[in-house]
């Protein structure tokens, strides 16, 4: 069967009998990269003082998932098959939902073991009553599609959480404060290690606060939902409003993804 494990995000003391168990009866481990996951073995032989005897170790991720899949066999899993990735809970922006997918397709058991997530772990952390939240994983570097996300971010009504890495935080939190510098946000970094800090501010004084802090390391942030009252906007919302056709006929175009021209003659043959 497949077991995918996941890894502690930080402190070692976070991996759980029930993963150090599957790591121990492994036979086969696919790793997000083999030498992290070596690494992660020999901290936990020091410290446990165990011996993890599995020799055969597999790259599996992002760019190679692809081709691995392609040539897999149902056979391998005639042994304890592990995955892990470099840190934190497979498939929650790390690769391993296509090897779940394979044991779904190819009837395969597997199990996934509970464990360390930097997700979960800063939203309980937040202070957030919320009970709703959308997690976007990392935004893309740039263009179209990260002004598209970070958008829809900042006009959800439920809480968005992103991750960020230090070279785009500032970046990305002043994009945050260029859109809304009052809307409150909750930021982690270094969750479960010895230099975590976290900070719950408006959006413009994280960004001057930070603009002078040291910011390497892994960052949560979540982003307080929008204020909304009362219900959505209709078409008909739009056609009652004492403004000009054209005007009326561009906002409809908008929430309808209409012809504007149309619209503008639908509105003309009301009149």
């Amino acid at each position: 069967m497949l077991t995918l494990v996941p890894t502690p995000i930080g402190n070692l003391e976070d991996i759980s009998k029930r993963a150090i168990k599957a790591l121990l009866e492994a036979e086969l481990i696919f790793c997000e990269d083999t030498r992290v996951t070596k690494k992660l073995l020999q901290l936990l032989s020091q410290k446990e003082n165990l011996q993890f005897n599995c020799t055969d170790f597999r790259s599996f991720h992002l760019h190679n998932e692809k081709q691995i899949l392609k040539n897999l066999s149902k056979d391998e899993f005639d042994k304890n098959v592990v995955y892990v990735s470099d840190a934190g809970m497979p498939c929650v922006s790390d690769p391993g939902a296509s090897l779940v997918q394979f044991c779904i397709e190819n009837k395969i058991d597997y199990d996934v073991i509970p464990g360390a997530n930097a997700l979960l772990t800063a939203f309980a952390m937040s202070g957030f009553e919320n009970t709703e939240f959308t997690f976007y994983g990392f935004l893309a570097h740039k263009g179209k599609e990260r002004h598209q996300k970070l958008a829809q971010v900042m006009q959800s009504n439920i809480l968005s959480i992103l991750y960020e890495s230090p070279h785009r935080l500032l970046k990305t939190l002043e994009e945050i404060k260029n859109i809304d510098e009052n809307r409150t946000l909750f930021l982690i970094k270094e969750l479960t290690k010895m230099h975590q800090k976290y900070y719950k501010e408006s959006a413009k004084n994280i960004f001057d606060i930070l603009k002078n802090e040291n910011i390497k390391g892994e960052w949560v942030i979540i982003v307080e939902p929008t204020l909304t009252k009362g219900e959505n906007l209709e078409v008909s919302d739009i056609e009652n409003l004492d403004l000009p056709p054209k005007t009326k006929a561009k906002l409809i175009a908008k929430i309808t993804g209409k012809n504007v021209k149309e619209i503008y003659q639908q509105l003309l043959d009301k009149i």
